[in-house]
This record gives structure tokens, C-alpha cells and sequence, in this order.
């Protein structure tokens, strides 16, 4: 549902009236209430913010957001299944958990994200989590067969450095999902990287032969280390 109610915004809103703050911000007002403010302002400060205000932000928020289990969509969800290299797994920035849960059924699976609650970490004791920035990863080079980063680089503010990270630990194969979405003054999320095309993915991430994508409701992006072949 989220998918096409961002597709029909994206494809069928004129770039004029989805950038108007008077289009947007009754229905951001309606959604998220006295933290309204947060979420319009976000995209023009976030680059000049410092870790623990851009950190703030999100705690502030946290509230408001739509309470889901996971992001992730059933074909992507099902896709990563089928798609781990090796034994080993991390899942950078883990949210609430889901698919470090479901991978660790069958993997050794470690999972990262800012904060991890002790809530999230007694639902899944099968899971190693850590609080750690996907920015800058505590980890070894090659620590893990493969890596897996879900609906997390659209938020960081340094994005070479997380895709750095996670190449750098990644033995075997890395695996990237991030949302199809048109860059946009007012969205209902605080997303500061855009993936409208296949292309982007590979413009931002820096490209590398022989990288997968897929267009499965979001851009399903695999790359494979050359050393490991």
C-alpha cells in the first residue's frame, strides 16, 4: 500500500503543487501532529546537523511514525531469503529486528543499528545486536559472507561512507534495498537520498560491474565481491 500511495504521489502530483508546503502540510499535520514541523524542516538541515542532533530528530519523531513491523515488502523479503552468500550475515540498520530474526533461523546473524532496544533484543535472542553507525561500522574488513542494508541509506547523512562500510566487511556479496521515490521538498518520511531510476542507484552508490538490480516495489540491488569469485 505504501508503494503505490508513493508511486501515485511521485508519478501523478505535478512537481510544483507536491513541493507546496499549503498541499503537503495538512496531511503531514493530520499524521504527525505537533512533530509536523520536524519532518518539513528536515531535508534542508540534516546535512549540517551533528550525529546526536540528527540522532534527536529521530527520537523525536519516533512516536508519530507509522508503527510497523518492517519496511521491507514481501517480494524483497523473500528475495534476501534466497540470496545469502556464506553462513554469516549482518543486517545494518536493523530497526525493529524482523529480518535479522528471519535470517538468524538459518544464519549466524548480527545486526546493527543507532539504537537497539531491550525490547527488540528479547524478541530476537537468536540475533547478535550491536548500536553502531552504518557510517562507521565496528567491525573487521571482510567480517561477514554477506551484508545486508534495507531502507537505511535513504537516511544517513554521509552516504559514500555507508556504502564504503558496508563493501568493506562484506566478504562475499553485499545486498542493498532502498524505496523507488522522486526527490521532493515535503515527503512523510525523513529521507534525504533518492532512487528514482535503476541508474541512480549506481550514480550514488559508485558503480560496480556486474551489480544486480531489481525493481520488486523497491530497487533490489546486489553486488558480489571480486575477491571472493
Amino acid at each position: 500500500m505504501t508503494i503505490r500511495i508513493n508511486y501515485g504521489l511521485d508519478q501523478w502530483v505535478p512537481p510544483a503543487i507536491r513541493d507546496a508546503k499549503w498541499f503537503m502540510r495538512p496531511a503531514m499535520k493530520a499524521l504527525f501532529r505537533k512533530r509536523t514541523d520536524d519532518f518539513t524542516s528536515f531535508k534542508e538541515k540534516a546535512f549540517g546537523l551533528s550525529a546526536e542532533e540528527f540522532s534527536a530528530v529521530y527520537r523525536r519523531v519516533a512516536p508519530v511514525v507509522i508503527d510497523r513491523e518492517t519496511d521491507l515488502n514481501r517480494k524483497c523479503t523473500e528475495r534476501i531469503r534466497t540470496s545469502i552468500a556464506g553462513g554469516t550475515v549482518l543486517e545494518a540498520g536493523a530497526g525493529r529486528g524482523y529480518l535479522a530474526g528471519l535470517l538468524s533461523q538459518k544464519f549466524e546473524v548480527t545486526a546493527t543499528d543507532i539504537i537497539v532496544s531491550d525490547e527488540v533484543r528479547e524478541r530476537h535472542p537468536r540475533v547478535s545486536f550491536q548500536e553502531a553507525n552504518v557510517e562507521s561500522l565496528p567491525f573487521a574488513d571482510d567480517s561477514f559472507d554477506t551484508v545486508v542494508c534495507t531502507h537505511t541509506l535513504e537516511h544517513v547523512q554521509n552516504l559514500p561512507a555507508a556504502v564504503r562500510e558496508l563493501r568493506r566487511i562484506a566478504k562475499q556479496r553485499l545486498i542493498i534495498v532502498v524505496p523507488r521515490q522522486r526527490p521532493y521538498r515535503h515527503s512523510f518520511d525523513l529521507h534525504i537520498h533518492f532512487f528514482p531510476y535503476a541508474w541512480s542507484l549506481h550514480s550514488q552508490f559508485g558503480y560496480r560491474a556486474g551489480a544486480r538490480i531489481e525493481l520488486l516495489g523497491d530497487w533490489f540491488y546486489v553486488e558480489d565481491n571480486p575477491s571472493a569469485q
